[in-house]
């Protein structure tokens, strides 16, 4: 076409080249016979009332991933004396996150492949199986299964949600809607532990599961009826061994962070050998990758600076953000006493300052089209929030605390949207759904890894404290280690609390390199100028109905 195109006239020098001919109804009306399909410059972008009917619908399906995660900690205690199953309740968690991590950067591919809407409703289908399934659940072997289950469904929801964003907002306006989807996160966070305990002492811990389903029809019945996706048909190829070798990696990596420390040594047997299948299989992995035809993580991506620097903040984000959201409320319940109800009221000024700047910075970015700057100033404040909780006491005034709080909400919300905004903006259609997934995917392991490592620093750190308060403690300080200062005697109890006061403050200034490695990091996002529009007009699109 391009050769035959070189031999045609231009159309004004065909215009003079002709004579002009009379014009006829006929000829009025007749449209050239190419013309199938419109123009690409005749596409219309969503108005904003049409966004926020999808946003709706994304905002609950999210409500059931974010809330689920925080609900289940505040039953798991009861679950555990029902189904007399004290030794495996660290697995209800733990399952849930190896799937869901495992099948992150699966559903980016398939929502490439088949497109998202589909993806989208199985994803949250089988999330309410597994959610109906953990209700029904009669010993704990069973909820375990149950919650892998449910973590297969749940690893899809954040990132075909954050990918649904892409097709839909265009980047230049997208931290305006986004900052609607992070307010889920707020709602849950205080919204679950509220849920939980009223469920537990007023229905039944099973009804922390059943309340997904009702959430989750609504989700698909706006999806069905709402959401219009934009979808390239072509050719697919699943990379089922790339899949299975992922699976691998992340398996040994994450059973690592569980066990590591806890259930065995780091330096034992069972922890080198999980090591050295990472290694191998991760080494396998990359190596699959690069000859296969369809890969789930296309190496290409990392030719991207963009790419490779946003994967780098999301990991390094991940591992600091738990040392927020998992570690102060421990903080405000082993040393203050709060309950998870109240540890979780507590937390409403990091939710605030999230919102708050969450929401400035969304409307900056739509306004100037920039976005370098938050991840700059956001994770220099997570870094100056961190160094104040490493000044902790057993009298620091919940006014004091707030103010910490809200600092650190407030960089975490300036920058969390930022790494997936870049990294839509520089990837073309074909491959968004993947490389928002892979974002996810890497935010998801820099959470387990935080996880581990500050539990592990914790750990360490009270037994050392316990021993330099209490030399003599005993069986006392191991018992302070595993649950806290509910069974200790009074007359201990207060040193104690010191202990657990300054491993705290340790942890967190362990956390601190985490911050300002991700500060460096942001200073080389190389920022590209945010698109105006959502259509991609070098791939010809059909919609999903």
């Amino acid at each position: 076409m391009k050769l035959f195109s070189l031999f045609k006239k231009p159309a004004a020098a065909q215009a003079a080249a002709e004579p002009a001919k009379p014009k006829t109804a006929a000829a009025a009306t007749k449209k050239p016979a190419s013309i199938t399909a419109p123009a690409p410059e005749e596409h219309q972008e969503r108005t904003h009332a049409e966004i926020m009917v999808v946003i709706g619908a994304l905002m609950v399906a999210l409500l059931l991933s974010s809330l689920d995660q925080t609900i289940v900690g505040t039953a798991l205690p009861k679950i555990a004396v029902d189904l007399h199953g004290l030794d495996k309740v660290s697995w209800v968690a733990t399952a849930y996150l190896l799937t869901s991590a495992i099948v992150t950067p699966i559903y980016g591919k398939l929502g490439d492949l088949f497109g998202r809407k589909k993806i989208f409703q199985i994803a949250v289908g089988i999330f309410l199986i597994g959610s109906m399934l953990c209700g029904l659940s009669q010993n704990m072997d069973q909820l375990v299964v149950f919650r892998a289950v449910q973590g297969i469904g749940g690893g899809g929801l954040m990132a075909l949600v954050m990918a649904i964003i892409g097709d839909v907002v265009p980047p230049r306006q997208r931290g305006r809607y986004t900052g609607y989807l992070f307010s889920v996160f707020a709602i849950s966070s205080v919204a679950g532990p509220l849920l939980g305990g009223l469920f537990t002492d007023h229905l039944s811990w099973r009804w922390i599961f059943y309340i997904n389903l009702p959430l989750g029809m609504v989700a698909l019945a706006t999806i069905a009826a709402r959401l219009h996706l934009p979808v390239v048909r072509r050719e697919h190829k699943i990379d089922y061994s790339g899949a299975a070798i992922l699976t691998i990696a992340v398996v040994s990596m994450l059973l690592v962070s569980v066990w590591g420390g806890n259930t065995y040594a780091w330096g034992s047997a069972q922890i080198i050998g999980l090591l050295a299948t990472f290694v191998v299989a991760t080494g396998l992995f990359i190596l699959r990758e690069k000859y296969a035809s369809e890969p789930i993580i296309p190496l290409s991506l990392f030719r991207s600076s963009i790419f490779t620097v946003a994967s780098i903040i999301s990991i390094l984000s991940g591992i600091t953000m738990f040392a927020a959201f998992l570690f102060i409320p421990q903080y405000q319940q082993i040393v203050r006493g709060n309950t998870p109800t109240e540890s979780g009221l507590l937390m409403l000024p990091m939710i605030a300052g999230l919102m708050l700047s969450s929401t400035i910075s969304g409307r900056l970015i739509a306004k100037t089209g920039r976005y370098k700057l938050f991840p700059i100033i956001g994770t220099l404040l997570l870094a100056v929030g961190i160094w104040l909780f490493s000044h902790l006491s057993l009298t620091t005034s919940h006014v004091t605390l707030s103010v910490w709080m809200f600092v650190m909400g407030a960089g975490i919300g300036s920058y969390m949207q930022i790494p997936v905004l870049a990294v839509q903006n520089a990837t073309k259609r074909a491959m968004l759904g993947t490389a928002t997934s892979t974002v996810t995917f890497f935010r998801t392991i820099g959470a387990s890894f935080g996880g581990a490592i500050f539990g592990t620093i914790l750990v360490s750190r009270l037994t050392h404290h316990i021993h330099e308060v209490l030399p003599n403690a005993g069986a006392v300080a191991g018992k302070a280690v595993a649950s806290g200062v509910a069974n200790i005697p009074e007359a201990l109890r207060q040193p104690i609390l010191h202990a657990y006061v300054l491993s705290f403050r340790d942890m967190f200034l362990w956390a601190i390199p985490f911050a300002l490695a991700a500060f460096v990091a942001a200073l080389f996002l190389r920022e590209a100028p945010l698109k105006e529009s959502t259509r991609d007009t070098v791939e010809a699109e059909s919609f999903e109905k």
